[in-house]
């Protein structure tokens, strides 16, 4: 059953992934909907093209979408959507950007899939069978010492969690060998899973931001918890993503 749920998460990733490259670069209906955050006629019309594959497939699930809240949210299994994560980057034609969609199972995650439909990168994950890019295994990176770290972080929304993000730079900045900053927590926490990046920390993030990719990361070998090191859940506004080795000198 988790093998057709991946399947429909693939296939709808890569339908919303045409629906944002077709309109990139394009005249996008921009539309403020909080502070500091955006949403194109794009996000809407992705997560439509998402949400179309699910009911047709899976009519008596719920669905958790970015753009449209929560759609029938009693059954045990529910999807999680974010057509477009990185909408400001993709309202300034930055091409980092992806989307994201994940489906748990009474609050476990059984599969997920982060696709950019720029570079063609898909990363998916099945509970218990490891972790992908386009079909070949990934893994977290072996880097053991906080001094080889590439480190990677995003800002939230609100002014409050900034400044803690800003406490938790400061501390880190001297000690790694980089910092980087993409723009799409849910890319950047695939990366983790594919050892392009060691460390990810971010605060704000939404279910649908990091539902899908922190599979990717624990399938690949890496360790994802709260920043204070608990066990983390989509609930959790906050979140610390490494390869694992890496864990301990961070918490």
């Amino acid at each position: 059953m988790t093998h057709h749920l991946l399947e429909t998460a693939l296939e709808a990733a890569h339908r919303a992934g045409e629906i944002l490259m077709a309109r990139l670069w394009g005249e996008l209906d921009v539309t403020q909907k909080g502070y500091r955050d955006v949403v194109t006629a794009a996000d809407t019309a992705a997560e439509s093209a998402i949400l179309s594959l699910i009911r047709e497939r899976f009519p008596t699930h719920a669905i958790l979408a970015e753009e449209s809240g929560a759609i029938d949210g009693d059954a045990p299994t529910v999807w999680v959507v974010d057509p477009l994560d990185g909408t400001t980057n993709y309202a300034r034609g930055h091409p980092t950007f992806s989307v994201s969609v994940a489906v748990l199972e009474r609050g476990v995650t059984l599969a997920g899939v982060v696709h950019d439909p720029v570079r063609g990168h898909t990363f998916a994950a099945c509970r218990g069978a490891g972790a992908t890019l386009n079909g070949r295994a990934i893994a977290a990176s072996p880097a053991d010492r906080l001094a080889d770290a590439i480190v990677a972080l995003d800002w939230g929304h609100a002014d409050a969690d900034r400044q803690r993000a800003l406490h938790h730079l400061n501390r880190l900045a001297g000690e790694c060998r980089t910092i980087r900053t993409l723009g799409s927590a849910a890319l950047a926490l695939a990366y983790v899973g594919a050892g392009w990046l060691d460390v990810y920390f971010a605060l704000g993030i939404k279910p649908w931001d990091a539902a899908a990719a922190s599979l990717i990361v624990t399938e690949a070998g890496g360790t994802v918890t709260t920043l204070e090191g608990e066990p983390w859940s989509i609930e959790d506004a906050a979140i610390l993503a490494t390869n694992g080795r890496l864990h301990p000198a961070i918490c």
